[in-house]
């Protein structure tokens, strides 16, 4: 996916690709990869990519993105009916909704939920079929045979949804489309995990909707704007400041920042963009009031703001009657900011699980490093807890992976830390920040500020070129539920074609019995069952599959092992 490129609308790519003949929808994919290739030019809101010599094609992105089909233009004899267009939106980002972005006036969000039906319209309920056939579609698919045309027919049933008002579903599902290009592209910011969470949210979705109600339906459909409230004046410390970096073709940096009673605040500088925006938005001013500190600055001073206006999830909005001046900081030891750190990790584990806030503020001390196969990591001790501390980003311009690194020379060093929870049956975040392992009353932004050899503690610094040798882990001592969460993952990987194959399943249903997960062995049983179900017809010939039944299977599966996880990670974050 090229980061140059203007994200695209669901709508508009949904409706190129489906203009395609049969025969040019099977060249979708290979027409894709060879314009990946070409060169791109940028002029004002035009971008042009030279299909061939004599050849442009030009994407118009007035507002920084596409949202009309007209608005994707190609010089080929062919055209409009060519293969160039649909390919180019296939190959672009894809944009966000507009109005998701708009601060919306509380009461009005209110109004808007009063006035809601009670349950699900008719229309809603077509849109969310659609969104999980789609989704089903891809699901048995899985990343490899899940291509452009089938990406394209989520988008459609995206844009669908949100016109019906389901912008959960709407929005989980754009997610899930531009996870699939990662994966399929190899970008390093890909995940498994996070495309398996994205399919499940989705299918839960569908599955619950139809039949809910008052709140739960109101959760089910999620708000298009977020809704921005007037929080009167508020006196603010900074925290730290992390990079963004997604795989949608957005970067920038976030604050983040706390008042005196421990609440948590976000000053964001998001935009499309890639790495160097990422690397370079943390110099930048922040964009709230007329406060000249960069983020880079304000992670480590403090904020007065009158007029604030903050949506629920504590972002602070930017508007034209906010006023914010600069206000000295505090370090992490002391008041007000301090108490952050004194709250129980049990209990800061049970809030994040429950669907709170996910920043975790520890106090760890290093003990080593540990050879994972997505990459090393960095093993503490918090509070009698092994703890396993990984990068929030792999890509190689943000340095979270070399500070991880040379941090795990520094044993024995105790640090206070902030991490984001990652959950798992052992103890697992994702290291943010960090005091400095020498210099006191230092922080680290640890996506931002680069580490050097000289900063580790001379007793605890590694020769120089030298590597800490890393410590394996075993997995030997987690709960077998692995023997489902691998195929769950197989699934979203693979498709369906993988858990169909010949194999014999009845020794992980046993070992899952033996070790009293019962419903854990029928799951891992029927979701295989389900896979291989190809019945054949009076002539013998195979019978469509079932995509329904298998998402089903896949969907409960999925859920058990979620629910499982949370369960196992508090209960491995207590002493």
């Amino acid at each position: 996916m090229s980061p140059q490129l203007p994200p695209v609308a669901p709508a508009v790519t949904a409706e190129l690709v489906a203009a395609l003949s049969p025969r040019l929808r099977k060249r979708l994919d290979s027409g894709i990869a060879k314009l990946a290739d070409r060169p791109v030019i940028r002029d004002g809101a035009v971008v042009r990519i030279a299909v061939d010599d004599d050849t442009d094609l030009e994407l118009h992105a007035p507002d920084g993105a596409v949202r009309g089909a007209d608005a994707v233009r190609c010089g080929c004899l062919l055209a409009p009916d060519c293969l160039h267009r649909a390919a180019a939106a296939s190959l672009a980002p894809v944009a966000e909704d507009t109005g998701s972005a708009a601060p919306q006036d509380h009461s009005a969000a209110e109004e808007d939920a009063a006035q809601a039906p009670e349950t699900a319209t008719p229309e809603q309920r077509a849109a969310v079929r659609a969104v999980q056939l789609a989704t089903s579609a891809v699901l048995e698919a899985g990343t490899d045979g899940a291509g452009a045309v089938l990406q394209a027919e989520l988008l459609r049933a995206a844009h669908t949804a949100r016109l019906a008002g389901l912008h959960r579903a709407a929005a989980t599902a754009v997610s899930v489309v531009t996870a699939l290009r990662a994966a399929r592209a190899a970008d390093p910011a890909y995940h498994l995990t996070d495309l398996a969470a994205g399919l499940y949210d989705v299918l839960s979705v569908a599955h619950r909707l139809p039949s809910a109600s008052g709140g739960e339906l109101t959760a089910l459909r999620g708000s298009a704007r977020q809704p921005y409230r007037p929080d009167g004046s508020l006196r603010l410390y900074g925290l730290f400041s992390e990079p963004v970096l997604t795989a949608s073709g957005y970067a920038g940096a976030v604050t983040w920042t706390a008042d005196a009673e421990g609440r948590l605040y976000q000053v964001s500088d998001v935009a499309p963009g890639g790495a160097g925006r990422a690397v370079g938005a943390a110099d930048r001013t922040v964009r709230i009031g007329d406060t000249a500190l960069t983020h880079r600055e304000l992670a480590r001073a403090g904020l007065a703001v009158s007029g604030a206006t903050v949506s629920p999830t504590g972002r602070l909005g930017a508007g034209a009657g906010v006023r914010a001046v600069r206000a000295p900081g505090v370090g992490w030891h002391e008041e007000p900011v301090a108490r952050l750190w004194a709250e129980p990790v049990p209990d800061q584990i049970a809030r994040a699980l429950a669907g709170g806030r996910d920043l975790l503020f520890l106090d760890v001390t290093l003990t080593g490093t540990a050879a994972e196969a997505a990459g090393d990591c960095l093993l503490a001790d918090c509070a009698g807890v092994p703890l396993r501390l990984t990068a929030a980003h792999d890509d190689p311009a943000l340095p979270h992976r070399d500070n991880l690194r040379l941090l795990s020379a520094a044993r024995g060093t105790r640090l206070r830390v902030v991490a984001r929870l990652t959950p798992a049956p052992h103890p697992r975040a994702q290291l943010l920040a960090a005091e400095h392992p020498t210099r006191a009353d230092t922080r680290l932004d640890i996506g931002l500020d680069r580490l050097q050899g000289a900063d580790l503690p001379t007793t605890a610094a590694a020769p120089s070129g030298s590597v800490p040798v890393p410590v394996l882990v075993s997995a030997s001592d987690e709960a077998p539920i692995h023997l489902l969460r691998r195929r769950v993952h197989q699934t979203v990987s693979g498709g369906r074609p993988v858990l169909a194959l010949p194999g014999d399943t009845r020794a992980d249903a046993r070992h899952l019995r033996r070790s009293g997960l019962a419903t854990a062995a029928e799951l891992l049983t029927d979701l295989h069952s389900a896979a291989a179900d190809r019945a054949h017809d009076v002539f013998g010939r195979l019978r469509p599959t079932d995509p329904d039944r298998f998402a089903r299977a896949w969907l409960a599966a999925a859920h058990y092992t979620s629910e499982l996880d949370r369960t196992l990670c508090l209960a491995a974050w207590t002493p």
